[in-house]
């Protein structure tokens, strides 16, 4: 019903934030990974929504990007996972994160999440683990302008980086690294376009041999 809210960011309280639209102020509850990129107040802001109407009432909860949302819809077909739940695990990882957990069978990662046990963690993977993909990874990596990528500049340079990124988290994998640990790995490099495989893998375990 309602797909997104764009205007100037009126407040920001705990995990929730107003942003007004049309003259009215909108209650968004959103994650803590939200919050942390959110611009100052005053300025515009677009957030893509999922509306929520229940018996008790009517909540809006918000995200950066189309894929963030999608992720925080998966979480909410979970059996015990609802949308209080949801946000305390996209709180707790970050939404690729959380992809990359689901992936690589990581409960203990998803646990961790505020009432979130390991039976319910097991579940999250069992239930998405068909549902999510490296590609899904890269692709929301790279809309948010991760390492300085490319994809703003052109198709075809965001597609290298992102075929880069994915074998070198492939080659960390390979090497005995979690993908979580790969993934993290790979995001800390500054990617630039003509980067290859080779070169990205080499940045990433230079960041692994820091740790």
């Amino acid at each position: 019903m309602i797909a997104f809210v764009k205007g100037p960011l009126i407040g920001v309280e705990e995990d929730v934030i107003v942003v007004e639209a049309g003259s009215v102020g909108l209650e968004i509850r959103v994650p803590l990974s939200v919050l942390e990129q959110l611009p100052a107040i005053g300025e515009e802001v677009r957030i893509d929504t999922y509306f929520q109407v229940r018996e008790d009432g009517m909540s809006l909860y918000g995200f950066l990007n189309r894929q963030d949302k999608i992720m925080f819809k998966q979480l909410l077909g979970v059996n015990g996972v609802g949308p209080k739940a949801a946000l305390g695990i996209l709180s707790t990882l970050r939404p690729d994160d959380l992809r990359m957990a689901i992936i690589s069978g990581d409960a203990k990662a998803i646990s961790r999440a505020p009432g979130i046990g390991a039976k319910t963690a097991q579940r999250v993977i069992l239930d998405l683990k068909d549902k999510v993909s490296m590609d899904q990874v890269t692709e929301s990596w790279l809309q948010s302008g991760g390492g300085g990528a490319a994809a703003s500049e052109a198709e075809n340079a965001a597609a290298g980086l992102a075929g880069a990124a994915r074998e070198a988290v492939q080659a960390l994998v390979a090497l005995g690294y979690s993908n979580l640990e790969a993934s993290k790995a790979v995001k800390k490099v500054e990617l630039s376009e003509g980067m290859t495989t080779e070169d990205v893998l080499k940045a990433s375990l230079k960041y692994l041999s820091f740790l």
